[in-house]
């Protein structure tokens, strides 16, 4: 019954959100695709609940990487406009069209990479019990600021003690961080520590780290 409503009002919220933000959806789009050019969206395949994989959307932010731009950082391809909607989270609006869809609700784990599943231990993997959020319990403690294994026992915190008390609490929080602009200061530090985790394990030989994808 709660997992029901949870999901009657994701459905409400989502489609509400995106009428009365279409201006700034729209307005949004053509400003990439005149600042930055296409593609307007990064489209990437992440895992949702039990690890299926779906298609989540996002404003691009990054500029495409050209030859002589391989290896660059995530972070020195962030165009000025892209900074700007990561520092409001504007780049996140178009996933109000994943919860429309049902691919992630509205409060849950962030949806991380593909790759990651392999590495996550068993109490880790268990954020993919419930579905991936838009906003979520790690996100209001401390956003990009938390760090990797932090960040990931917050999210099975979340799993443990789900209720739609808490994600009415989380909402709100997160909006007032948003507004606020707390926790988006050290993006490219929490960039970073994911990938040298990431490495440690491709080092132990549990996967290739030249097949990890930029988050853009």
């Amino acid at each position: 019954m709660r997992r029901a409503l949870k999901r009657v009002f994701d459905v409400v919220v989502a489609a509400t959100a995106l009428i009365m933000l279409s201006p700034l959806l729209v307005g949004t789009a053509l400003l990439v695709l005149i600042c930055d050019g296409r593609p307007v969206f990064f489209i990437q395949q992440r895992p949702g609940l039990h690890g299926k994989l779906f298609k989540l959307v996002k404003f691009r932010t990054m500029r495409t990487v050209r030859d002589d731009e391989i290896g660059l950082a995530d972070h020195q391809r962030v165009t000025r406009l892209g900074n700007f909607l990561r520092r409001t989270s504007i780049d996140e609006l178009p996933q109000l069209w994943n919860v429309l869809r049902g691919d992630i609700s509205l409060v849950g784990p962030r949806p991380l990479l593909p790759e990651y599943l392999d590495v996550y231990t068993p109490t880790q993997r268990r954020r993919h019990l419930v579905a991936p959020g838009l906003t979520g319990w790690a996100q209001i403690h401390g956003r990009n600021c938390v760090d990797w294994q932090e960040r990931l026992a917050l999210d099975v915190w979340y799993v443990d003690n789900w209720s739609l008390s808490l994600d009415f609490y989380i909402l709100w929080r997160t909006f007032a961080l948003v507004i606020s602009g707390r926790g988006t200061e050290s993006s490219q530090l929490t960039r970073e520590n994911r990938f040298d985790y990431y490495v440690q394990h491709a080092s132990a030989g549990k996967i290739d780290v030249h097949q990890q994808r930029s988050v853009a």
